[in-house]
């Protein structure tokens, strides 16, 4: 009885410290997250556990980074990740200071997480996020800045400058297996008398392009009317030429007219010159003649009328 009484209890404890073994064995991988397992005998030799619940011995390591996109935050307010004022200031290629909130996206690459454990030491992702990214983030935008006037960063090239520094950013992480995704100014601010001369060159710039457009419209407007000018010109070109084309016309109508009427005038007095013979014209004064002798004769001496 109290051997089996002493067995129990043994297995019992037996079962206890298996399952203390197995819960101080046990990692759980989040989703978006990889494990780089360290082994203290041996080091990294490139093995990582995907999301979910695994069994490690007791003589391993687990290590998380984000494969996913993390968020995170270099502003004044208390926003995401950023509890105190994480704000900073950038310098300008003219010599001023501009303090800027900014935030990125990013994550490790699950290809190179391993070289990224030896790289920072078995640092976490988070531990590297803070001690590595964030203050590199800081230095590596001073460095984009200081190429540009403030004027340029706080007006009107702001969005240019944005790709800038993500296209520099992407580039001087990679080799650290870090991958920037996005990076933003969300505020930039300089003191009042920067403020003031970025706002009167805005201003000239706002007056050059208004003069520029006007001088843009007086100028369509210009080539409009020369080309209404031009259109109205053939317009009346064309009126007169038809004008004058009608009226061409109608002369050389009359003109062919008349001369068909002289034609036809001529022919009928060729006509009856032919038709009239000696006979016929003796016949013509003889049925004219009114039965009086002529006064006059050939010499202009009067007839005497003997009756």
């Amino acid at each position: 009885m109290k051997k089996g009484l002493i067995g129990a209890i043994t297995l019992g404890v037996a079962m206890v410290l298996v399952i203390i073994l197995i819960a101080m064995c046990a990692v759980r991988i989040p989703a978006g997250y990889v494990g780089v397992v360290y082994n203290m005998s041996g080091g990294v030799d490139g093995e990582t556990l995907a999301q979910g619940w695994h069994i490690t011995a007791p003589t391993k390591k687990v290590t998380v980074y984000s494969i996913g996109i993390e968020q995170s935050y270099l502003t004044a307010e208390d926003k995401g990740d950023s509890k105190n004022d994480e704000s900073f200031n950038i310098p300008t290629s003219d010599g001023k200071t501009v303090k800027v909130n900014l935030e990125f996206s990013y994550r490790f690459d699950p290809d190179r997480v391993t070289d990224t454990f030896v790289q920072f030491k078995g640092k976490s992702g988070e531990n590297v996020k803070d001690t590595f990214i964030k203050p590199k983030i800081i230095a590596w935008t001073q460095e984009v800045s200081a190429k540009y006037p403030v004027t340029e960063i706080f007006g009107d090239k702001r969005t240019e400058i944005n790709a800038a520094l993500d296209s520099y950013l992407k580039d001087r992480f990679e080799p650290y297996g870090i991958v920037i995704d996005t990076v933003n100014f969300t505020d930039i601010s300089v003191d009042d008398e920067t403020a003031a001369a970025i706002q009167r060159k805005v201003t000239a710039q706002q007056e050059l392009e208004l003069a520029n457009i006007q001088a843009e419209t007086a100028t369509v407007q210009a080539e409009k009317d020369k080309k209404v000018a031009i259109i109205e010109a053939e317009k009346n070109k064309e009126a007169a030429q038809i004008q004058a084309e009608q009226a061409k016309i109608k002369a050389q109508g009359e003109a062919d007219a008349k001369k068909i009427a002289a034609d036809a005038e001529a022919e009928a007095n060729r006509k009856i010159a032919q038709s009239l013979t000696p006979e016929l014209i003796e016949k013509i004064k003889y049925e004219n003649w009114n039965g009086e002798l002529p006064k006059y004769q050939g010499s202009g001496t009067p007839i005497v009328d003997i009756s």
